[in-house]
């Protein structure tokens, strides 16, 4: 029923375990004190009119709590989840607390009369379910009493190796057991409990076991508010035992009894509740998810991209020349290579400084990328001051001809170069090799011949485009 966020406002040595729920719930900070507000003007309305006897309905306490187990379960086993991540001891506290709700509604729902059996399942008699109630909404503030005592803690967080399955399994056991335990009191042990039903109605003894359970919910909820912080998990759980406490109001302090205004309306106020929670707690784990798929492709983006031109990385250039080879052979298709190299490079960072060579290597592999076919041709940075240009489906004279616009593009860009031999600006030198229908052909053969082409146009003069021709016959 009540709902959890991620623990993102926390101490600098805690680790987040869902990291947006703090980017999601905020940009809506009132919402939690608006839907309180709204349980309690619903409750101040339905206060009135909660002893107004309405038909019985056997079956709509299972339709009710079955949805109350599922809703828990899956806000259990998230927040077990998270406890697993951030091993915080406070969030275990939590998760137990809704694994506890979850049970013991479960067995609220078999021992209910009339619904398996005439008295109800698990031996129950005619004090058991009420009993179950009181024990199942008295406990739930005692798991959220050691979630605030625990989360500010300096301990809170479990120190070591992650959490072993073996463990929470114990855990799981034992909160399970728990509640197992209190249900046989209830069932088997009900003649050592004050009798707190007749019939349908309620003994005087019930309103002091109402304010018992009553008592710790304001406890919780008090204790809760002194140590919050300014998280969203605090802030809804605030408003869970807000709605929690006027649940067991209308259920069990201003109605009458089974079957009245107040029995259904409070069941129906606590079922909406838990729904609403749940669906912003999934709404945060679908936005959770495209983050994480952002960051992931961020991620992928990074390890491909040279972070100081912008260009493809070498590692990406391996990998796309592989996969281009292998279709331009499946296809017999050309495949061509630039090999291009920034003349006098090294006389330029003597002359100029290393900042000054770091921004005319950008510059350089911008004005590459903007001379390459868009969505085509791959420009990358291959080392140093040298960039290496993927050209599918090009033959030896288009490669030619792109190399040329390259050369012609830096050499527009006028950037100084008063140390180079090759003119008073920065200029290029391409080396052109394609590959033509050439199946034995490795790659290395046509990164050997671009290198190759290469030093040719050094020698001729630099600032030039120089080209060579893979056959099928030619070894590399």
């Amino acid at each position: 029923m009540p709902m959890h966020q991620s623990l993102t406002s926390r101490r600098a040595d805690q680790p987040a375990a869902f990291p947006l729920t703090e980017s999601v719930i905020p940009q809506i900070p009132l919402l939690p004190g608006a839907v309180a507000l709204f349980s309690l003007l619903v409750f101040v309305v339905a206060v009135p009119f909660a002893k107004t006897r309405l038909p019985a309905i056997p079956a709509f306490i299972p339709v009710y709590e079955s949805a109350l187990v599922v809703n828990d379960l899956i806000t259990a086993v998230l927040l077990f989840g998270q406890c697993v991540i951030s091993r915080s001891r406070a969030v275990g506290a939590l998760a137990s607390g809704y694994l506890y709700t979850a049970a013991i509604a479960l067995l609220h729902m078999l021992s209910f009369p009339g619904l398996f059996s005439a008295t109800g399942l698990l031996n129950a008699g005619p004090q058991s379910t009420a009993w179950i109630y009181m024990f199942w909404h008295a406990g739930f503030p005692l798991f959220v009493l050691g979630y605030a005592l625990l989360k500010d803690r300096k301990h809170d967080r479990m120190s070591g190796k992650p959490i072993r399955a073996g463990w929470l399994l114990f855990i799981i056991a034992a909160v399970l057991g728990v509640a197992g335990a209190l249900a046989a009191l209830a069932t088997a042990g009900a003649h050592l409990l004050p009798q707190i039903m007749r019939g349908n109605g309620y003994t005087p003894q019930m309103f002091w076991v109402i304010g018992v359970t009553w008592g710790l919910c304001l406890f919780a909820l008090v204790v809760l508010w002194r140590q919050r912080r300014d998280s969203a998990i605090d802030r809804w759980l605030m408003v869970v035992l807000c709605v929690w406490i006027c649940d067991v109001a209308l259920s069990a302090v201003f109605n009458g009894g089974r079957y009245d205004l107040g029995f259904y309306a409070g069941r129906v106020y606590g079922l909406f509740a838990a729904s609403v929670v749940l669906l912003l707690l999934l709404v945060e784990n679908c936005f959770l998810q495209s983050r994480l798929a952002v960051a992931l492709e961020e991620l992928k983006r990074l390890a491909t991209v040279d972070p100081l031109t912008g260009a493809a990385n070498r590692r990406a250039f391996d990998a796309a020349l592989t996969s281009h080879r292998q279709r331009a052979a499946h296809d017999r298709a050309p495949l061509s290579l630039l090999m291009i190299d920034i003349d006098h490079f090294k006389l330029f960072n003597d002359r100029y400084g290393h900042l000054e060579g770091d921004r005319c290597l950008a510059r350089v592999a911008q004005c590459l990328m903007g001379a390459a076919r868009q969505g085509r041709d791959l420009v990358a940075r291959y080392g140093g001051e040298e960039f290496a240009v993927l050209l599918p489906e090009t033959d030896v004279s288009g490669a030619a001809s792109v190399g040329q616009r390259m050369c012609d593009s830096i050499a527009a860009l006028a950037i100084p170069n008063a140390g180079s031999s090759a003119a008073p600006h920065v200029t290029i030198s391409v080396g052109v090799a394609s590959y033509i229908d050439d199946e034995g052909e490795s790659t290395d053969g046509l990164v050997r011949a671009a290198d190759k082409a290469l030093y040719a146009a050094k020698e001729a003069g630099r600032g030039r485009v120089e080209r060579a021709v893979l056959a099928e016959a030619v070894a590399g």
